[in-house]
């Protein structure tokens, strides 16, 4: 299995520009082939923590059934879609991926 944990960063930090990102990740990126599980979810700000990472906005996280899924999504039209549309609003990503 390979986790793509993705970590939004918005310019523009609106609470509807926020929920409209995760809206775009609901409909872009659920139900590519090889797909184990995902969630789309905003900062939870109470879990402030000192352990706790509290700079994005929008956490994306996918678990892929293996290494090849996760290949043929980063070209999947869909996702390339998400891309372009969302890219103008993203002030910081970092991606952490995982093999299990």
């Amino acid at each position: 299995m390979l986790a793509h944990n993705v970590y939004f960063t918005l310019k523009d930090q609106a609470q509807e520009k926020i929920d409209g990102l995760v809206q775009a990740c609901n409909k872009y990126l659920t139900g590519h082939p090889g797909t184990s599980f995902f969630f789309a979810g905003t900062l939870e700000k109470d879990l402030a923590r000192p352990v706790n990472d509290l700079d994005f906005d929008v956490a994306l996280v996918i678990v892929f059934d293996d290494r090849a899924a996760h290949d043929i999504y980063q070209n999947a039209p869909r996702h390339n879609e998400f891309v372009a549309l969302e890219k103008e609003n993203w002030a910081r990503v970092r991606v952490f991926d995982a093999i299990c």
